[in-house]
């Protein structure tokens, strides 16, 4: 959604209300949502009660609204900035929240980014697959063997979606286990020529490699691929400064998700992927 389209919907509290409902993401009440009572009526602003059972509720019960307690308005906005890749320290500033609760805004995003790609659907076709290792500049050996870094498995389907997975280290047993459990078996798999992959062929993939001390591409032999979404992913994850390990999976996965729909709107996505995990989620 365009920003200029985005401001009809949140020129008033009202009218964000009115889009949050046509959403999914308020409910439209037809009964007490406690007793069932078909009877109930607005006591005052955004709250109601129940003729059965005497109780109140709000219009936020039950949706994302009841626990962060900002304005409809700011909600939305905080969702469009998100898609536009601002900081949870700039979007505090912006909407004028505090920075605490534009963090817990944007875990919760991240969160339910994660709820939506959690599918057991394989890739398949011709598929590239590499590692990579995250972390800060330090001094000491780059690459495979680099201390302090964080191990990321990588698969791409050609054409297709990227997987990333934080691993323990990139030994042969523990990327096997994570190419069998997502590539269908008879794909063609690319790999370079790192020792970790020599098995794949026993396991039913037909495997190619490509020696990157003596070229980057030999033909449709390459991961060029996967490579360019690790460039993709570090690029952005350069504006945040340092991301603690305990959250790296969730801007890993966030951007895992942006790769694979930058071709689609980010923000109706977020709000349908909201709308159907977030009940899921809290009952979990």
């Amino acid at each position: 959604m365009e920003i200029i389209e985005l401001t009809e919907h949140i020129k008033d509290e009202d009218s964000a209300i009115e889009y949050l409902r046509s959403k999914g993401i308020l409910k439209v009440y037809e009964s007490c949502c406690y007793c069932g009572c078909k009877e109930y009526w607005g006591i005052r602003r955004r709250k109601y009660k129940c003729k059965g059972c005497r109780r109140e509720w709000s219009i936020r019960k039950g949706s994302i609204l009841e626990k962060f307690k900002i304005s409809f308005r700011k909600f939305l906005l905080s969702l469009k900035l998100f898609e536009m890749e601002l900081s949870a320290l700039r979007v505090s500033k912006q909407l004028k929240i505090s920075y605490v609760t534009a963090l817990k805004l944007y875990d919760f995003y991240r969160y339910m980014i994660i709820k939506e790609i959690e599918d057991g659907n394989k890739l398949g076709g011709e598929i590239e697959i590499d590692e990579s290792y995250f972390g800060g500049r330090r001094k000491g050996k780059r690459g495979r063997g680099a201390t302090n870094k964080i191990p990321v498995f990588g698969i791409l389907e050609r054409e297709g979606r990227v997987k990333v997975e934080i691993v323990e280290d990139v030994k042969a047993e523990r990327l096997l286990e994570l190419t069998i459990d997502k590539v269908k078996r008879g794909s063609i798999i690319y790999t370079d020529c790192y020792r970790s992959y020599d098995t794949l062929m026993m396991y039913g993939f037909k495997h190619r490699r490509i020696n990157h001390d003596v070229r980057f591409a030999n033909g449709k032999v390459y991961i060029n691929g996967i490579e360019g979404f690790w460039s993709y992913a570090k690029e952005r994850l350069l504006k945040y400064h340092g991301v603690s390990r305990d959250k790296f999976i969730l801007y890993l996965k966030e951007l895992e998700f942006r790769y694979n729909n930058r071709k689609k709107d980010i923000f109706d996505l977020l709000l349908d992927i909201i709308n159907k995990n977030y009940m899921v989620a809290i009952n979990e």
